[in-house]
């Protein structure tokens, strides 16, 4: 595809993204992080992501901006000169000012929820709130990215902020059901994943607790 856009005279005023929609398979090295694809560890949600526009974008940058799948929607809509209708707001943002190095990095919110294993997660940061079955913690991912030191006691208003919006967020959303399907690894596909079992596909609707 690139070869075909050089030799037409293209390239430089063409967008081309290379990315993924989810974080490494079982093979994949996804070195600094754990975690694999159909997991909320950074290492399921972590994914490359090349933007090349020789016209506008600087060629060889990189940037800090947290971003999601989303936000390609967005870029791509301001790229073309367009608007989204005000009646169907987009999830995303536009990247193109971080892109172009016209401003810097926007904070970002992020929320996720994966049915196998009760996974739920938010990114506010450098802080990452993570649920996995009724295991929970908080990472500083930025710090740690192995997500090794769990935080959630010697920072405990951050963790139960986080949980709060979480479920905030959450009520927001449709509610899981059991007739959709999610898949999961188990302990008898990777060994690194002893101890867990296929999923069982019943929803997890929870309501918050008190003490959130």
């Amino acid at each position: 595809m690139l070869q075909a856009l050089d030799t037409n005279g293209l390239t430089d005023n063409s967008i081309v993204i290379f990315t993924s929609d989810n974080g490494g398979e079982r093979f994949a090295d996804t070195w600094p992080f754990t975690g694999k694809k159909t997991e909320l560890l950074e290492g399921g949600l972590r994914i490359p992501a090349v933007i090349s526009w020789p016209v506008r974008i600087p060629r060889g940058g990189t940037t800090d901006q947290v971003a999601i799948s989303m936000d390609w929607v967005a870029t791509l809509l301001a790229a073309a000169g367009g608007e989204a209708d005000p009646a169907y707001p987009l999830d995303g943002i536009n990247l193109l000012p971080v892109l172009t190095k016209d401003s810097n990095s926007t904070p970002r919110k992020l929320f996720w929820r994966y049915k196998a294993n009760a996974q739920r997660a938010v990114r506010d940061g450098n802080y990452k709130f993570l649920k996995i079955l009724d295991n929970t913690f908080l990472f500083n991912v930025v710090e740690d990215p192995l997500e090794r030191a769990n935080l959630k006691d010697r920072e405990g208003d951050i963790y139960r902020r986080l949980v709060r919006e979480w479920y905030d967020w959450n009520v927001t959303m449709l509610p899981e059901i059991k007739e959709s399907y999610t898949d999961s690894f188990d302990g008898k596909q990777l060994a690194d994943h002893f101890g867990a079992k296929p999923s069982d596909q019943n929803p997890d609707n929870p309501t918050p607790p008190e003490d959130q």
